[in-house]
């Protein structure tokens, strides 16, 4: 049997209850499916060090300001999936767990999405998946031929599993600086390798500031001013103090991409080698939207052309919190929540005509 509403949510991470937040604000019927069993999104899977780039109350969704966390000037993953849960419960968001979205078709004058437990017909679809399920690993040479482990940010939990390891973290943006300055401080064998040399942000900006920048970039672009650069004309690594720390004890320093692995470590163009127990590739993500395949609307890097959120060839679908194409800083909890709205309204409009 096909159940019906006037919008399906895809996702209930921050995006879809930012989503939910301003399709119950204007009354819209909806349903938010997630396929997680708990709430927090991808929060709940993230390494056991991990801190916002933020303070608390710069780190909110619409509605409901984050509580600070004792002792913690930067809150970690624990305190924001504890947030986001009360966030779900306080505005009672119509969250249906266990459910993957396996596609989403064209039908008559709306969506019809399919899942693993039925069908829903929608007049429109906001798909809020993000990228955590989608990591991205370079073709680097001789992947394949490498006998240590290799894993991604996503696997990586604490030092703890790597004790007594030689192990290479690959990739000099957030995810990279934090993961290797976790491992170096807990003494492990580390060796850092990025693309170009690490550039760090001034210790005195922190997502804050990120916000403001992505903020006034898209607000140029949209008025035809020159590009200000936003975000990456600051730098790609937020100091947040275990980063700082590790930086200012002469632990993160960081060695030129290799150009290849081999069968026990990697080894540079010079033909400079290091052994390595261990490759964490923190090399990024592309966005999850392999259930639009039917769609056909799929552009280069895996971007779907859009305006603002909206679709440029389906109307009908939103994309919400994918990054700066989807709505200036979406995927971070402050910035999500502007584009939420306006995909709401537009929706909304939508509905009426």
């Amino acid at each position: 049997m096909t159940q019906r509403t006037d919008v399906v949510v895809i996702g209930g991470g921050q995006s879809g209850l930012a989503a939910g937040y301003h399709l119950r604000r204007l009354g819209i019927e909806h349903v938010i499916l997630d396929a997680q069993a708990a709430p927090g999104g991808a929060w709940q899977h993230t390494w056991d060090s991990l801190r916002l780039f933020s303070p608390a109350q710069y780190s909110s969704l619409p509605g409901r300001l984050m509580p600070s966390q004792p002792g913690e000037p930067y809150p970690d993953a624990a305190h924001v999936v504890e947030y986001l849960a009360d966030y779900e419960k306080r505005y009672g968001l119509p969250v249906q767990r266990g459910t993957w979205v396996e596609s989403v078709h064209r039908d008559g004058t709306g969506l019809r999405v399919e899942t693993d437990s039925g069908a829903w017909a929608a007049r429109a679809v906001i798909s809020a998946t993000g990228t955590w399920t989608r990591p991205f690993l370079p073709a680097v040479p001789g992947r394949r031929e490498y006998q240590g482990r290799q894993l991604h940010t996503v696997q990586y939990r604490s030092p703890s599993e790597f004790v007594g390891q030689r192990v290479i973290v690959v990739g000099g943006g957030n995810s990279g600086a934090q993961i290797a300055a976790d491992l170096a401080r807990a003494g492990i064998d580390l060796t850092w390798v990025t693309q170009r040399p690490p550039r760090y942000l001034a210790d005195d900006i922190d997502g804050r500031a990120l916000f403001d920048h992505a903020t006034a970039r898209r607000r140029a672009l949209d008025e035809g001013r020159t590009d200000t650069g936003g975000v990456a004309s600051l730098g790609d690594i937020v100091a947040v103090p275990p980063v700082r720390a590790a930086r200012d004890a002469g632990l993160l320093t960081a060695r030129p991409m290799f150009s290849r692995l081999a069968v026990t470590g990697v080894e540079w163009a010079d033909g400079t080698t290091a052994e390595a127990d261990a490759v964490i590739w923190c090399t990024g993500f592309r966005p999850a939207l392999a259930h639009f395949a039917s769609l056909r609307l799929r552009g280069t890097r895996g971007h779907i052309a859009t305006v603002g959120t909206r679709t440029v060839d389906e109307p009908r679908l939103h994309l919400l919190g994918y990054g700066d194409w989807t709505g200036p800083a979406s995927a971070t909890l402050i910035g999500v929540g502007r584009p939420a709205r306006d995909a709401a309204r537009e929706i909304a409009g939508l509905l009426r005509a």
